[in-house]
C-alpha cells in the first residue's frame, strides 16, 4: 500500500509559488501618455473625417438671410436627370458586384484548392489595375465601346455597359478583401470533403465556401458599391451620365444641390461600412474569442 504523502501528492514547493511570473503593470503616467495619445489620434482622425461632411452639410442647408433649409435635398427628388443618374449608378453598382463575385470567388477558390502556386499570378492580375491609370484604361477600351454602341444599339449604348470596366477597376480592393476572409478558412479541406459527399463545384462553392467568407463578401461589395459611386473619369471620358458626372454639371448651375449629392452619397457609404461591422457574422464575437482563448491560471 501507498503511504499517505502518495496519496496526497507532494506540496509545491514555496519558492515556486513565490516565484511565478507576475504581469507587468504599467506606470500611472505611462498609462496617462498612451492614453492621452490615443485621444490625440482620435480627435485628428475624427477631425479629417467627420469636419468636411459638416462642412458640406452646413452648406447645403443654408437658406436666404441666413435661414437653415432643405430645398437643396428636396430639390435631388425633383431633378430628373439627377434621379435617373442615381438609379443608373446604383444598376452598375449591383451589376458590379455580382459580376466581381462570379468571377473572383470561384477563381480564388479553385487556386487554393487546385493550383495553390498560381496564387500570386491571380494576386498580381487582380493589384494590376491600380498601377493602371484611368485615362490610360479608357484610351484602351474607348474602341470597344465604339465597337458596342455601333453593333449592339441600345445594350451597346447603355451607361449599364461600364459594368464591365467597373469590375476591373474595384479588383484590387474586393480581391483584398475576400483573401483576407479565405485566409481565415481551411477552404481545401471544406471542398474536399465536400466534393467527397458528392457535392459539384458550384454547390460546394455557394453551400459550403460562401457561407464561411460572408464577412469578406459583405466587405468586398461594400468597397465595390463605394468605387463605382464615386468614379467620374471613366465616365466622363466615355459619355456616360452616371452620378459624378451629372453632380460635376449640376454644380455649376446649382452647387447647392450638389454638395447635398455628394453629402448623401458619402452618408450612404458610411451607413454601409457600419452596416458591415455591425451584422456581418462574427462581428460580435471579436471581443469574446480573446477571453475564450486565454489560458486558465
Amino acid at each position: 500500500m501507498s503511504g499517505p504523502q502518495g496519496l496526497v501528492g507532494a506540496a509545491p514547493p514555496e519558492n515556486a509559488l513565490l516565484n511565478r511570473p507576475k504581469r507587468a503593470q504599467r506606470r500611472p503616467s505611462q498609462s496617462r501618455g498612451i492614453f492621452a495619445a490615443r485621444v490625440v489620434i482620435l480627435v485628428v482622425v475624427l477631425g479629417y473625417l467627420v469636419l468636411p461632411l459638416f462642412a458640406m452639410l452646413e452648406f447645403s442647408t443654408r437658406g436666404d438671410y441666413g435661414t437653415r433649409s432643405l430645398n437643396s435635398y428636396s430639390g435631388i427628388i425633383s431633378n430628373a436627370s439627377l434621379v435617373e443618374a442615381i438609379i443608373t449608378s446604383l444598376e452598375i453598382s449591383v451589376l458590379t458586384v455580382f459580376g466581381m463575385l462570379f468571377l473572383l470567388v470561384p477563381t480564388m477558390t479553385w487556386t487554393i484548392v487546385r493550383v495553390p502556386r498560381m496564387r500570386r499570378v491571380v494576386e498580381f492580375l487582380c493589384l494590376l489595375p491600380l498601377a493602371i491609370p484611368a485615362i490610360v484604361l479608357v484610351v484602351g477600351v474607348g474602341p470597344v465601346y465604339r465597337w458596342l454602341g455601333q453593333n449592339l444599339g441600345a445594350v451597346g449604348a447603355s451607361p449599364l455597359t461600364l459594368t464591365l470596366i467597373d469590375i476591373i477597376l474595384v479588383l484590387p480592393f474586393s480581391y483584398r478583401a475576400l483573401d483576407a476572409a479565405l485566409r481565415t478558412v481551411d477552404v481545401a479541406t471544406l471542398s474536399d470533403a465536400a466534393r467527397s459527399l458528392g457535392a459539384g463545384w458550384p454547390r460546394t462553392i455557394l453551400q459550403v465556401v460562401v457561407p464561411n467568407i460572408r464577412g469578406g463578401i459583405l466587405s468586398a461589395s461594400v468597397l465595390a458599391v463605394a468605387l463605382v459611386l464615386g468614379e467620374y473619369t471613366i465616365s466622363s471620358l466615355l459619355s456616360f451620365n452616371t452620378l459624378q458626372v451629372v453632380i460635376f454639371l449640376l454644380g455649376k448651375r446649382d452647387p447647392f444641390v450638389s454638395v447635398a449629392v455628394s453629402f448623401a452619397a458619402l452618408l450612404f457609404a458610411f451607413i454601409l461600412l457600419y452596416a458591415i461591422a455591425r451584422f456581418a457574422p462574427g462581428a460580435r464575437r471579436g471581443g469574446r474569442g480573446a477571453l475564450e482563448e486565454e489560458p486558465a491560471s
